[in-house]
């Protein structure tokens, strides 16, 4: 324990220069690992006070005081038991604070140290010391309660404290003398034992010499006696005065302290007068509205010159001091309320102003005619409505504030805008349309279209077809024209849109859909601003596109109208760097454009319904619309990708048709020829292709390429076996030629695999027609030399084969003269008329087929000499005609037709 009170008193108290008096090892009730040490120290300046501190060892096994608390706020000591040891010990100083001893010695120890301090350093204000043994402080109570508090008792007291310590370091006067002391003795430090002894016999001899020098002078310390005596007796004297000074100094001290304390409470009353002051000063602040501001905002004249920006300054002012953040304690003053009650009259009146001038601003805004469209301008073109949004703009603070503090007044203006301006959108919408189809007719009425009055009549049937859109379960565009199927001749094909009109109806939709554009974000932006409408919302608008045609299973493969899934969404609309929109803009949009949806749907139906082709066009433009459309979610690409989702399930539909008329053709004519599929799909390709080039979409048309040509492949060879007159190698054959020719002159991309296999089933078909109609000409020679070879193959040498009765070189001859050059030349020319008969003239491959039927006779001629050259070597026998005559009757009879 002097180990670490040694050490607390260097590392703690010494750098604060205090005194430990005393030290009591201690830990938190049921927790043994917490603890601590109890120190009571008094101070090594005047004036002199007594602490009591609570120091813990930190995890770097360095002591830091915790807690310290004067003495003089020391209220009860509780020992806990008087009648038996425990080592429990409650302090109170602020709270109570409860302890264990590390015994209970120690803590009776740490207790009359207490009691020493607070007889010492607070005789008139002791602390309450109860539940300890009455031996403990039973003589310091009796001496207390007599009064008889004497100097001599103070000095126990020092005595005791003083004594209490086990360490007290050498002061450097000290120090040096011993210093010097061990240099005198060489065995100071190597034997301590001899350098005692020394010590001892030095002592002793001084002690002698001490003693026969008082001796000797006696009557120098009789006198000595006498000055002691007397001294003795002033220092009684003065003693006696400075115990009545210590009296009076001790109610002194608390008076000081006192005073000191009232000290402390008048400053801290101070400091709170200053703070609430300064409160006072921020609310009124807050709450202080200008009277000029006031007169501005009770009767405000905003149709006069000047007025809006004193109207639009008040106003902010007011939405200031309303919106004022104060305190829920401060808001309970009944100034704050009246003032905040006379702000909400003012806020009142002047939003019914307000709002009364804005709503019949916007009602005379939305009977204005304002712009119209020209019919007669060279361009297409949408009126602009940017002188309202000018003449409103002004106004936009006035709005806000609306929004802000009368969210009923907000309301009732938003839909009274909404209701206003949507007529003028309504009425220019419409005849943006119906010019539009003018433009592209010329005033010529196509099928399936209708005037602005029929329309409008139908406006609740697309009201509902509007709402399938947006469910994406709507039928708008149903193809009712079977128009140019790839499947059907084209002498059986409805009145449809030439290639002029188509590019017409191209240029004009594009024109239409650019227009629409700025119109709308025009609109959508002086919205956002003027009503405040939060544009950060995480709703996403519809991608918009269609899956691809392979995702539509088994009921597209069967050619069903309308079976093509726009379930499916690929492709995100926009570069991603537009801002989303939300549910509050788009509705405000839809308002405002009631009709947009409906007539750009009617629209597109009505071309859809007069020209099949359409479809591509409109699929396109919508796509590149969509998908370069920079605020994704904003109303109008929300309205361009519901319609694109329609224009994606009309391609497709349009693809299927195609499909499935390829399924379904029959070919009634004597000669087959060019099956209708084959001779149309040229015409259809280029338009697809002149559509589709450089589009987003290629994809999808070229994933239809493969789904068309294969159905070809497919059924090719059933109308080849379906049809009566025709040989099925011709039909295949010509059909697979045509197939390959157009998509190796058109250059369709990712057709390779296809081209390859046009190719291919072209060339079997042609030889399968050549073996099958050809045959063997020289039918003897070849069963002649049939036999020959089945000779040699059971083993007959070629040598020998003229031995042979049957094979010999007369009978050879008597063959041979069976085939004169006349004979095989009248038997071709048959021939090709039957081929001739075969082939039509849109397959172009009588030539082919009579070349390839030259080489298979010549072919069949060289087999035949070799065998000759080979079976009857030296027998100097021919055939009657030699490859250069076969090759002249080939050429003389192609010549002759």
């Amino acid at each position: 324990m002097a180990t670490i009170r040694h050490s607390l008193q260097r590392d703690v108290f010494e750098p604060t220069e205090e005194r430990l008096i005393g030290v009591l090892y201690v830990t938190k009730p049921g927790k043994k690992k917490k603890t601590s040490f109890l120190c009571a120290t008094i101070n090594k300046e005047k004036p002199v006070y007594a602490t009591v501190h609570q120091v813990k060892k930190t995890d770097k096994d360095v002591y830091k005081k915790k807690n310290s608390w004067p003495l003089r706020e020391l209220q009860v000591v509780d020992g806990r038991d008087e009648n038996k040891d425990t080592a429990d010990l409650d302090l109170t100083f602020d709270r109570i604070y409860k302890w264990v001893a590390n015994s209970a010695p120690d803590k009776h120890a740490f207790i009359q140290v207490l009691w020493k301090l607070c007889c010492r350093y607070l005789p008139k204000q002791k602390p309450q010391f109860i539940n300890i043994p009455a031996e403990l402080i039973e003589e310091n109570i009796n001496l207390a309660e007599s009064g008889d508090v004497t100097t001599s008792a103070l000095d126990n007291v020092d005595a005791a404290l003083e004594d209490d310590g086990d360490y007290r370091a050498l002061s450097e006067k000290e120090q040096m003398d011993l210093e010097r002391l061990m240099e005198q003795c060489d065995s100071a430090v190597s034997n301590a034992e001899a350098f005692a002894e020394q010590l001892s016999r030095d002592l002793s001899v001084l002690d002698g010499a001490n003693i026969h020098s008082m001796m000797a002078s006696e009557a120098q310390v009789e006198a000595l006696m006498v000055m002691i005596d007397s001294a003795y007796t002033e220092a009684e004297k003065i003693e006696t005065r400075l115990d009545s000074y210590d009296e009076i100094l001790l109610h002194v001290k608390d008076s000081i302290e006192k005073m000191a304390d009232k000290n402390t409470s008048i400053e801290q009353t101070n400091a709170n007068n200053s703070k609430l002051l300064e409160e006072l000063d921020r609310l009124i602040n807050q709450l202080d509205l200008p009277r000029n501001y006031v007169k501005d905002l009770y009767e405000p004249d905003l149709n006069k010159a000047g007025m809006l920006p004193q109207a639009i300054q008040a106003a902010a002012a007011l939405q200031l001091v309303i919106n004022a953040p104060i305190s829920s304690q401060l808001s309970q003053l009944q100034a704050v309320q009246d003032e905040k009650k006379r702000f909400d009259k003012l806020r009142g009146r002047f939003s019914q102003i307000v709002s009364r001038h804005l709503n019949n601003l916007f009602i005379h805004l939305g009977n204005d005619p304002g712009e119209t469209l020209s019919l007669h301008a060279e361009q297409l073109t949408l009126p602009r409505h940017g002188s309202i949004h000018t003449e409103l703009l002004p106004y936009t603070p006035l709005m806000h504030w609306i929004r802000a503090l009368d969210h009923r007044a907000y309301q009732h203006l938003n839909k009274t805008y909404a209701t206003s301006i949507s007529k003028l959108y309504e009425r220019d919408i419409r005849l943006f349309f119906e010019e539009a189809r003018q433009r592209i007719s010329g005033g010529r009425r196509l099928r399936g279209s209708g005037s602005s009055q029929d329309i409008a009549s139908m406006s609740g049937v697309a009201g509902k077809l509007t709402s399938q859109i947006k469910h994406g379960a709507q039928t708008l565009g149903t193809r009712t024209n079977t128009g140019a199927l790839l499947g059907v001749d084209r002498d059986q094909w409805g009145s449809e849109l030439d290639m002029q009109e188509r590019q017409k109806f191209d240029e004009i939709f594009e024109r239409v859909l650019s227009e629409l554009q700025p119109v709308c974000l025009s609109e959508q932006e002086f919205c956002i601003a003027f009503f405040n409408l939060n544009a950060t919302g995480n709703e996403k608008a519809p991608s918009s596109v269609a899956s691809t045609p392979g995702s539509s299973g088994s009921e597209e493969s069967s050619g069903s109208a309308g079976t093509s899934s726009g379930a499916g969404l690929i492709g995100t609309p926009g570069s991603g760097h537009g801002r989303p929109f939300n549910r509050e803009v788009r509705s405000m949009m839809a308002a405002l454009f009631t009709t947009l949806e409906q007539q750009l749907a009617s629209f597109i139906n009505t071309y859809d319904r007069a020209d099949s082709y359409c479809c591509l066009y409109i699929y396109v433009r919508l796509s590149e619309h969509v998908l370069t459309a920079e605020d994704t979610g904003s109303f109008l690409c929300t309205t361009f990708g519901s319609c694109l989702v329609q224009a994606k399930r009309n391609f497709d539909r349009f693809m299927n048709s195609q499909l499935q008329s390829i399924q379904e053709c029959r070919v009634a004519r004597k000669k087959c020829g060019i099956i209708p599929f084959i001779i149309n799909f040229e015409e259809f390709a280029k338009t697809a292709e002149s559509v589709f080039k450089k589009s987003e979409r290629r994809a999808d048309l070229d994933k239809w390429y493969v789904r068309l040509v294969l159905a070809m492949f497919e059924y090719i060879p059933r109308v080849a076996s379906e049809h009566q007159r025709t040989p099925p190698e011709v039909i295949k054959m010509e059909n697979y030629h045509v197939l390959h020719q157009l998509m190796f002159q058109l250059k369709l991309p990712g057709m390779d695999t296809q081209k390859k296999e046009a190719k291919q089933r072209y060339q079997e078909a042609l030889s399968a027609y050549v073996t099958q109609y050809f045959g063997r000409p020289l039918e003897k020679l070849n069963q002649f030399f049939d036999g020959v070879t089945n000779k040699v193959a059971s083993g007959v040498k070629e040598s020998e084969v003229g031995y042979q009765l049957a094979f010999s070189k007369q009978e050879l001859r008597k063959v041979i003269k069976e085939y004169p050059g006349k004979e095989v030349k009248r038997g071709l020319d048959q021939l090709y008329k039957k081929v001739e008969k075969h082939l039509s003239e849109e397959g172009n491959l009588l030539q082919v087929v009579w070349r390839a039927m030259q080489e298979e006779f010549i072919r069949q001629y060289k087999l035949i000499e070799d065998l000759i050259h080979r079976c009857y070597p030296g027998a100097m026998i021919n055939l009657e005609f030699s490859i250069d005559d076969i090759l002249n009757y080939f050429s003389d009879i192609a010549l002759s037709h």
